[in-house]
């Protein structure tokens, strides 16, 4: 009897780790303002998306209009930096969550 409950635990463990890495599969990648990239008045671009935990976020946008700036939750309500902000003018941020 315990030759068959260390299997059935064996199997078990083998299930769950080929199912529970399946999320990060799913992830996907979005480019923020879609073929355009990213530029003024992207309001309504994430409408209709659902976005998850590992998806990918792409920011295309001109380095010579835009730029941009990690800021912590405080920061973007109250439209602020943080004391030395992490900035870039790379032209591509690909970010994931």
């Amino acid at each position: 009897m315990a030759v068959g409950r260390g299997s059935a635990v064996v199997a078990i463990v083998l299930v769950l780790c080929l199912v529970l890495p399946c999320d990060m599969v799913d992830a996907a990648s979005f480019t923020v303002g879609g073929t355009s990239g990213w530029t003024f008045n992207v309001v309504g671009w994430p409408k209709g998306k659902r976005f998850k935990a590992g998806d990918v976020l792409v920011f295309n946008y001109s380095p010579s209009a835009h730029n941009v700036v990690a800021v912590n939750k405080a920061g973007y309500n109250g439209c602020t930096t943080l004391e030395v902000p992490r900035c870039t003018r790379q032209g591509k941020i690909r970010s994931s969550w």
